[in-house]
């Protein structure tokens, strides 16, 4: 007899379905599987014919074969054990085949029996709800984030028993309770706690409201990291759309904590420096996710950036711009969504204190021009705002006053995205931050006075500015007169975007020696 139960396989971040179809038959005992599977999925034979047992159903005198189709599509993963058992019971006869029919199945199962949670179900349960699945089957550990996908009766499964009883429609399966929303969480990470740095704490408000790139360079101690750790603070909570994305992510990696809510907090990954460009953007011969995807929809910080390997970085360019970063392999490709808020830490020399006033830098000319060279120019072209941070007077900690706290900035930063979000439904804009506008988008969003236009044009001859970091400076100014209440951009706006691009990275000249 010939059964069909339906299962899904992650292809990126979506959920792509499996058709798993079983036929069993008297005769010589045999089981094969067939349709590009892996490993870990070839040996579902061992784990479904024990858990079988565990109902009694013996299939050491039949001969089995497994298809899963699309079979051009690789196979990875041990959570087609579920659908691989219920339709072994349906092409046993033990089960009708009719309570198969439009069934989602995901797990993976014990020799014991028992339902094991798997990765990546709320990726795979939406894209099996925009494929029409309505009733689906799932671990009972992954109760938690099964319940915020609406629109698809889920039930948990804990057993194969479970499993069993079900199908003969002996049984009616709890389903997921809806995962109450959660409630706003005080960040520990306060803006007031950073004494002085004013040119750095204003940086960050204009990043966070136009969802620019920020570096920072300064001696050690100087507050990068401190700086680069409020920002998140800063930023809107997420919408449904997004934090439901969020959600998929992590639950790929298995980050997505029992108890999920869609109202988390946006994600802030600051990977070592000695992370390889795999870990850094996605990879491997079933691509996964790298930081860079990790941090979506958040902040991703690079401390000691130049610490970073050079082949790593340069993998940056393309996601930081695009948005997305695709894996191609030679077994299938994938894409995933890479659109964090890119902040970099780096120091001026190796030791850390050139043009330090009290003379403490060591480090020769060529040596600073070394470290500096470690990042290319390319890469930090791309990047929105540059600041420059001055070393931190212990004296000055002491007597400064605390600084306005995360939560009034963060009032005027939703206020600039407002005010983002109507010009883009008033003029139909693609991007939804400044920083996202497209070249097209930004001329008829960036109208400039005449003296703006000047004095951008002069900056542009004079500082040898590229057309990208033209343009850069141009979004920047937007997100200023946005932070202003301000419907044009006037020439204070790009007097403050023009001094937030440019930067001396350049080391003094090597000096002859005589």
């Amino acid at each position: 007899m010939l059964a069909t139960a339906l299962s899904a396989s992650l292809v990126g971040l979506a959920g792509t379905l499996i058709r798993v179809e079983v036929r069993a038959v008297r005769g010589v005992p045999s089981f094969e599987l067939v349709g590009l599977a892996e490993a870990a999925v070839r040996e579902s034979r061992v784990r479904v014919k024990s858990a079988l047992a565990q109902l009694g159903v013996d299939i050491s005198e039949c001969g089995i074969v497994v298809n899963l189709a699309p079979a051009d599509l690789r196979k990875t993963g041990a959570s087609f054990d579920l659908a691989i058992a219920a339709a072994t019971l349906a092409a046993l006869g033990r089960v009708p085949i009719e309570a198969l029919a439009g069934v989602l199945f995901l797990g993976e199962l014990s020799l014991s029996g028992a339902v094991q949670s798997a990765r990546g179900v709320l990726p795979q349960l939406l894209g099996a709800r925009r494929a029409g699945v309505l009733v689906a089957y799932v671990p009972r550990h992954n109760a938690a984030e099964a319940s915020l996908v609406s629109n698809v009766e889920t039930r948990l499964v804990g057993t194969i028993e479970d499993l069993f009883d079900a199908l003969r429609g002996e049984r009616v399966l709890e389903r997921p309770q809806p995962t109450a929303p959660a409630c706003e969480s005080v960040d520990a990470h306060d803006l007031s706690d950073v004494r002085g740095q004013p040119s750095a704490r204003r940086a960050l408000e204009i990043c966070a409201a136009g969802g620019h790139h920020l570096v920072m360079i300064g001696p050690p101690g100087a507050g990068k990291t401190m700086l680069a750790r409020r920002l998140p603070g800063l930023l809107p909570r997420p919408t449904t759309d997004e934090a439901l994305e969020i959600a998929a992510i992590q639950s790929v990696v298995g980050l997505l904590g029992r108890a999920p809510s869609l109202n988390f907090e946006r994600p802030f990954r600051a990977p070592h420096h000695t992370v390889s460009d795999v870990g850094l953007v996605g990879g491997g011969d079933s691509p996964r996710p790298g930081e860079v995807t990790l941090a979506h929809h958040g902040v991703l910080f690079l401390d000691e950036l130049p610490e970073f390997r050079r082949s790593a970085l340069e993998s940056l360019r393309q996601p930081i711009e695009d948005g997305w970063v695709t894996i191609a392999r030679a077994n299938g490709r994938a894409t995933f969504p890479a659109s964090p808020l890119l902040v970099c830490a780096m120091n001026p020399c190796p030791c850390g204190y050139f043009g330090d006033s009290s003379g403490r830098c060591s480090c020769t000319a060529e040596r600073v021009r070394t470290y500096r060279s470690r990042v290319s120019g390319p890469l930090v072209d791309r990047i929105d705002v540059h600041v420059a941070l001055p070393p931190a007077d212990v004296t000055d900690l002491r007597r400064a006053a605390r600084g306005e706290g995360s939560h009034e900035v963060r009032r005027r930063v939703i206020g600039a995205r407002e005010v983002q979000t109507r010009r883009r439904l008033a003029n139909e804009t693609q991007g939804t931050t400044n920083a996202s506008l497209t070249p097209r988008d930004l001329e008829r969003v960036a109208a400039l006075s005449e003296v703006a236009s000047n004095m951008l044009a002069q900056a542009a001859q004079r500082l040898g500015l590229s057309a990208r970091a033209y343009t850069k400076v141009l979004r920047v100014a937007r997100t200023i007169a946005d932070l202003a209440g301000a419907a044009s951009i006037h020439a204070e706006h790009i007097a403050e975007a023009v001094s937030l691009r440019v930067l001396d990275r350049r080391p003094p000249p090597v000096r002859a020696v005589a």
